[in-house]
């Protein structure tokens, strides 16, 4: 409990067992999502996301600063995709808590190579030695069969969503999400 992000983690379990404390307590049905690496327009740069900071820097021609050798994983959903799955596990009588995300894993540097890409930047890739907070995991893949029992699945392909991303992230003045 004492590792840097360790709040981030310690509070999401502690707001679960509120929730299902509240639940057993006031006999009111409970749903708990837990959601995993969502991204899309409006992001905001700065505050630990990989996406907008990647979008940014290719907008900028800046350097895509990657950790460690950008060989970890990492599955990205799209935000309207998690909309939709929230809304089925609202609507069901599912309990317990239910991941919803993507299960298409890609690597970091990979991730930074498609950006490139995709905002036609000239911006290089360099790796940036450890991750600045620590414990960085190597995968982190969530599994989605709860999530499958209520009928959801991400559907937006990374690319589309990156793309919509990139059209938002373009369009602001400034570049900043």
């Amino acid at each position: 409990p004492w590792a840097l992000r360790s709040c981030y983690d310690e509070g999401k379990r502690a707001a679960e067992t509120l929730c299902h404390a509240y639940q057993n307590q006031w006999e009111v049905a409970v749903r708990v999502a837990r959601v995993h690496n969502t991204y899309g327009p409006k992001m905001t740069v700065g505050d630990g996301r990989v996406i907008p900071a990647f979008i940014k820097a290719a907008l900028h021609g800046a350097p895509l600063v990657v950790h460690g050798a950008g060989s970890q994983t990492r599955c990205f959903c799209y935000v309207d995709d998690l909309i939709d799955g929230l809304r089925l596990l609202m609507e069901s009588r599912l309990r317990g808590p239910v991941n919803l995300g993507s299960d298409e894993e890609i690597t970091v540097y990979e991730l930074a190579s498609r950006i490139i890409h995709l905002t036609k930047s000239s911006s290089t890739i360099q790796l940036g030695g450890e991750h600045p907070v620590g414990n960085d995991p190597s995968r982190r893949r969530p599994v989605l069969d709860r999530a499958r029992e209520v009928g959801w699945s991400a559907s937006t392909p990374l690319d589309a969503g990156l793309q919509k991303t990139i059209a938002w992230t373009r369009a602001r003045k400034d570049n900043a999400t």
